[in-house]
């Protein structure tokens, strides 16, 4: 395959290929530099191929955040899996002991059912308590980490590997790096502190795991941690850049959409990319479905299912071919089915994205 990119059908979701790979060499080497794994989340690319390059870049194995995410991976071969999603209902749980997958827990309640079918099934399922180090989603506190591993203990049928956290809370130190570096450590030391606490309540506590992009130079290299989970980072995004961790040219992921109508004026024009193409994840600036690149002035901010609104289009024609940049890389993979893959200013391949609900 080597197809112009005026000639593919619109909307396509496109992969510089240089540019993911100089994404993927960074961090594994980031991770290098701080002595722990990397454990890549699976979610941001859905893609076995880019997984493959992850794999060869020095990842040690993948998290997941869905059953499909999993099979896909099992599938391709690649076996060194975390789930960290809380298995909780009858499906979830037999998938879950049926692979022998890695999961996450926080609670009793979500563990009971699956300590008990571990048990009928004369089998140990490996898990590791997730920790909330301030995100305020999932997770026990810090102070109740000790005391749920012991009544997750007395289940029967589970294996304690470790903690886990995900300090998505950096993402708000909008135009503050230096207070996001400051959390990120604060997170670090904060798990550091959980397993310490673990191990001297006689409980295993190998693996000590964080997991951000915008915690990936701060998180990980706290004397403690074990292994680092960003996702985003193999393509970033407009709110990464938005963010300060990473510059427009690092952004290996964009739509490319096509100019339908000028319908009244030339500051309106409607584009074939809509909420199916872009998602409606919000960017961290405020509204909007993306960045359009290389055009001045032009904003992206109304859609509907297959139409999106530019407005300040003056240059635009029907018939222009437009770049956008996704507020959140992650979001928009799983409206695809495939991604062409660029180089030199050509598509070359074209990738399956597995995983999708």
């Amino acid at each position: 395959m080597k197809i112009p990119l005026d000639e593919l059908p619109t909307p396509a979701l496109l992969i510089d290929l240089a540019k993911l790979e100089r994404n993927l060499a960074d961090m594994a080497g980031l991770a290098a530099a701080a002595g722990v794994a990397l454990r890549p989340h699976f979610k941001a690319s859905k893609c076995v191929e880019v997984a493959r390059r992850q794999l060869g870049h020095g990842a040690t194995g993948f998290t997941c955040a869905t059953m499909g995410e999993v099979e896909a991976l099992l599938e391709a071969g690649i076996e060194d899996l975390v789930w960290a999603h809380q298995p909780v209902g009858p499906a979830k749980v037999r998938f879950a002991v049926r692979t022998g997958v890695t999961v996450s827990l926080d609670s009793v309640a979500a563990a009971e059912p699956l300590a008990a079918a571990a048990r009928a099934a004369g089998v140990r399922q490996p898990y590791l308590l997730e920790v909330d180090t301030g995100m305020g989603r999932a997770g026990v506190a810090p102070a109740d980490a000790v005391r749920t591993a012991a009544q997750l203990e007395r289940l029967g049928g589970l294996s304690l590997r470790g903690v886990l956290t995900h300090e998505g809370h950096l993402m708000t130190y909008l135009g503050d790096p230096g207070g996001r570096e400051k959390a990120g450590r604060r997170v670090g030391e904060t798990m550091a502190g959980v397993a310490a606490d673990l191990r001297a309540a006689g409980h295993d506590c190998a693996v000590v795991s964080v997991g951000s992009t915008p915690g990936a130079a701060s998180a990980p290299f706290v004397p403690g941690v074990t292994e680092a989970r960003p996702g985003t980072y193999v393509f970033y995004d407009g709110n990464q850049v938005a963010l300060g961790t990473a510059e427009e040219s690092r952004c290996a992921l964009t739509v490319l959409t096509r100019v339908v109508s000028v319908p009244r004026g030339e500051d309106l024009a409607i584009v074939d990319a809509g909420l199916k193409a872009m998602s409606s994840d919000a960017s961290v600036r405020g509204s909007g479905f993306g960045a359009v690149l290389g055009v001045p002035g032009v904003a992206f901010g109304k859609a509907n299912e297959e139409h999106g609104y530019l407005t300040g289009a003056g240059g635009l024609r029907v018939g222009s071919l437009v770049s956008v940049l996704p507020n959140h890389g992650c979001g928009v993979v799983n409206m695809w089915s495939g991604a062409y893959v660029v180089e030199d200013g050509f598509a070359v391949e074209r990738w399956p994205i597995t995983g999708r609900h």
